[in-house]
């Protein structure tokens, strides 16, 4: 048995993931945290972390970068391994997760599910090719009205991964309303919508001569997420200090 303290118990994912380890014999959810202490969860739920007394052995969190310091603060003094799935996190914080990682584990990731994280792998394989062939590369992600980073935690993550397979030194272009240019060689272009309901869409785009290949991935609930976190806190149970991401999860 698993024992996780929710952070961020009382938004969306806290919810969704509150729901899913009452059907799940393995993992118990012993403890919250959020700021806002409305609702009925089946556990104690403290508006201040520190104020937490709660024996666990990992924390979840699904809150935002705001909340993040304090959380690396709490599970280092505590010694508490801890699933960050906050997404945008500043340099200084990404920063601060690595050298926390050196004295508890960590598990972060820009998203939890498994078919991103198998994209991950399959990015890994093909961007090389297709950008020796020629191929510009461009990557488009949609999400809710309600979402407030852009662009999303998993579209860097997959510009990441292609830029890694790439020698690192590809540039990442957001706006392009200023330029009055050709498209550079050296370039992923990623673009953010913000509209409705929309859970999350990302499609990673190479654009070739006379050819497209797209690689996409569509979420139409947030309990592939929650499926995901709840994974990553069974695996880190137990394990040594160190920096670990969903790929480590899934093998």
């Amino acid at each position: 048995m698993v024992k996780v303290i929710m952070h961020g118990c009382n938004g969306r994912m806290g919810q969704v993931i509150t729901d899913l380890a009452k059907e799940d014999a393995d993992i118990e959810i012993v403890a919250g945290i959020d700021v806002i202490d409305n609702k009925d969860n089946g556990y104690p739920v403290f508006t201040d972390i520190n104020a937490c007394d709660v024996e666990a052995d990992v924390v979840i969190d699904f809150t935002n970068s705001k909340a993040v310091d304090n959380l690396l603060a709490y599970c280092e003094e505590k010694k508490l391994p801890v699933v960050l799935c906050s997404t945008g996190l500043s340099e200084e914080q990404v920063e601060k997760v690595s050298k926390v990682s050196s004295n508890i584990p960590v598990l972060r990731s820009g998203n939890m599910s498994v078919g991103i994280n198998t994209l991950i792998k399959i990015l890994e394989t093909v961007s090389k090719p297709l950008k020796e062939a020629g191929f510009d590369i461009e990557i488009v992600e949609k999400h809710h009205n309600q979402k407030l980073d852009a662009p999303s935690g998993t579209a860097m993550m997959l510009a990441d991964a292609v830029n890694n397979e790439l020698g690192g030194d590809m540039e990442y272009v957001y706006d392009r309303s200023s330029r009055r240019s050709i498209r550079p060689e050296k370039e992923i272009g990623i673009s953010a919508v913000r509209g409705g309901t929309i859970v999350g869409d990302h499609d990673v785009i190479f654009a070739g001569k006379d050819e497209v290949v797209q690689i996409t991935h569509r979420a139409y609930s947030r309990a592939i997420f929650a499926k995901g976190a709840l994974s990553a806190a069974k695996f880190l149970k137990g394990k040594t200090s160190g920096l670990y991401n969903m790929s480590d999860v899934i093998g």
